[in-house]
C-alpha cells in the first residue's frame, strides 16, 4: 500500500496508541523511579544511623584505650611499689629472724641460770632447752616458764606451784568435772578430788571439812563425808555411801602419798560412847604450795576450833590407821561401849 493509501485518521490513531503507551510507560517508570527514590533515602538514613553508631563506637574505644594506657601505667606503678615492699619485708623478717634467735639464746642463757620468764615471751616450740622441756607455773603477776626444777632467784613474789609439783590429788582437783571424768573413770577418785578441792577452793560451796586445832589443821567425819558424797552423787543409796566412805578414803590417801591420815575418836551421844572415824590433814603435812594458807587458816580457826573440842567430851586415839576394806561393815563408826547407833543416822 503506498502512502497515498494512508489517510489521515489512520495516521491520527496510530499516534494516540503510541502516545497513550508512551505515557503508561512513563507513569511506570515514574513510579518505579519514586521507589528507588525513597528506598535510597531510607538506605541514607540507615547509613547515617550507622555512621553515628560507628562514632560512638570509636569515642568509646578512645575512651577505652585511654582507661587501659592509665590502668597500665597504675599496674606499673604498683609493680615497682609490690617490688619494693617485697625487699623491704625480706629485709625486716631476716633482722626479725636474727632478733628472734639472739633473744632465744638469751633465754635460753638465763633459764639455764634458773630464772623464770614470762610464758607470752617465750616460743616453747622454737627455744633450745635441755631435754626441750620447759615448766609453766603461776605466780602473782601471770604465768612464767621455767626449766624442770628451776627456782626463781629473783623470787619477787608468791608462787603456785608447776603442774609436776603437785600431788596428784592436787592435780585431779584443779581439773573441771569433764576433764576429770576423761582422766579417771572410778566414782572414789572424782570424789577424793572433789572432796580435796572442797578444802582447798573456798568457792566451792559443799565443804564438809572442819577446822583443827593443835596437831589436825583440818578434819572430816565419816558420817559427815558419807552425808557428802550422797549429795554429791544424786540418787546413791545410804548402803552405798557407807562403801564409798571407804573407797574415797583409801582414794585420797593414795593420791595424796599420804599427806592425810585416818584417826579413831571417841565421842559422846545421848550418854553413850561411841567411835568414830575422822580423816584429817596434819598440822606438819607437806602439802605443796600450802605452806602459809595452812599456817594463815589455823592461825584463824584454831582458837574457836580449840574451844568447841574442849566441850565435846571426845578423845582422839593418836596413831593413824588405814580405813576399813570395802565390805561396808563399820565404815561410819565403831561401838565402843554400848550398841549404839551411828553419828550419822
Amino acid at each position: 500500500m503506498s502512502d497515498a493509501d494512508v489517510t489521515p485518521g489512520t495516521d491520527t490513531a496510530a499516534l494516540e496508541s503510541k502516545l497513550t503507551t508512551l505515557t503508561n510507560r512513563l507513569e511506570d517508570l515514574e513510579a518505579e523511579l519514586d521507589k528507588k527514590t525513597d528506598r535510597i533515602e531510607t538506605l541514607e538514613s540507615q547509613l547515617r544511623e550507622k555512621n553515628e553508631q560507628l562514632e560512638d563506637l570509636e569515642t568509646q574505644l578512645d575512651s577505652h584505650e585511654t582507661t587501659l594506657e592509665s590502668h597500665t601505667s597504675t599496674l606499673d606503678t604498683l609493680d615497682n611499689q609490690t617490688t619494693t615492699t617485697e625487699r623491704a619485708l625480706e629485709a625486716l623478717r631476716k633482722k626479725a629472724n636474727t632478733n628472734k634467735t639472739r633473744i632465744q639464746e638469751l633465754q635460753a642463757r638465763e633459764l639455764e641460770k634458773g630464772a623464770h620468764l614470762r610464758n607470752e615471751t617465750v616460743d616453747e616450740h622454737e627455744i633450745e632447752v635441755p631435754d626441750d622441756r620447759l615448766e609453766r607455773l603461776t605466780k602473782d603477776d601471770g604465768t612464767y616458764v621455767r626449766l624442770p626444777e628451776h627456782a626463781d632467784p629473783l623470787a619477787d613474789s608468791s608462787t603456785t606451784l608447776a603442774y609436776g609439783d603437785l600431788l596428784p590429788i592436787q592435780q585431779l582437783a584443779r581439773m573441771d568435772e569433764e576433764m576429770r571424768r576423761s582422766t579417771t573413770d572410778t566414782v572414789p577418785t572424782r570424789l577424793a578430788a572433789k572432796l580435796w578441792r572442797a578444802r582447798a577452793d573456798s568457792t566451792v560451796g559443799d565443804d564438809p571439812w572442819t577446822g583443827g586445832c593443835k596437831s589436825v589443821d583440818a578434819s572430816v567425819k565419816a558420817s559427815d563425808l558419807k552425808h557428802w558424797i550422797r549429795r554429791q552423787e544424786p540418787g546413791v543409796s545410804d548402803t552405798y555411801a557407807k562403801k564409798l566412805v571407804s573407797r574415797t578414803i583409801d582414794a585420797i590417801l593414795e593420791l595424796s602419798k599420804n599427806r592425810l591420815a585416818v584417826r579413831k575418836r571417841t565421842e559422846r551421844k545421848n550418854g553413850l560412847e561411841y567411835t568414830e572415824r575422822r580423816l584429817i590433814l596434819p598440822a606438819d603435812a607437806d602439802v605443796p604450795g600450802e605452806t602459809t594458807e595452812t599456817d594463815s587458816r589455823r592461825t584463824a580457826t584454831g582458837g574457836s576450833n580449840a574451844h568447841s573440842s574442849s566441850n565435846a567430851h571426845s578423845s582422839e586415839t593418836a596413831a593413824s590407821e588405814s580405813p576399813t576394806s570395802d565390805t561396808g561393815e563399820n565404815e561410819i563408826a565403831e561401838t565402843a561401849t554400848t550398841d549404839h547407833p551411828t553419828g550419822d543416822s
